[in-house]
């Protein structure tokens, strides 16, 4: 199962791929009233793979989701199979916490 910290970054990335999407979107569009034959055929080929790009990008987020919800909802069953070790975990972790808050 993935780490917190992995699927942290992997949600960083889509809104970073989403920013630069966008970036892109707004450059073709900008430049769609000039009227030279070849930047007709390179905006014809970068439309289509931001097309590509977006279609991958939304199955990455979706994977992402399911993951998220899978590590929930195992995390959800371990708290319910298990009550007295997850009070005590949540207890060490509240003073290993405050322990470094402390020293500050």
């Amino acid at each position: 199962m993935e780490t917190v910290t992995d699927q942290y970054n992997q949600n960083q990335l889509v809104n970073e791929f989403k920013a630069v999407v966008a970036d892109a979107e707004a450059l073709l569009k900008a430049t769609a009233n000039i009227g030279d034959d070849k930047l007709a055929e390179l905006r014809v080929k970068a439309e289509e793979t931001l097309r590509n790009a977006k279609q991958r990008m939304m199955e990455i987020q979706s994977d992402l989701v399911a993951n998220t919800k899978a590590a929930a909802q195992a995390t959800d069953e371990y708290v319910h199979e298990n009550p007295w070790r997850s009070i005590g975990l949540a207890t060490s972790l509240g003073v290993v916490i405050g322990l470094l808050i402390s020293r500050r």
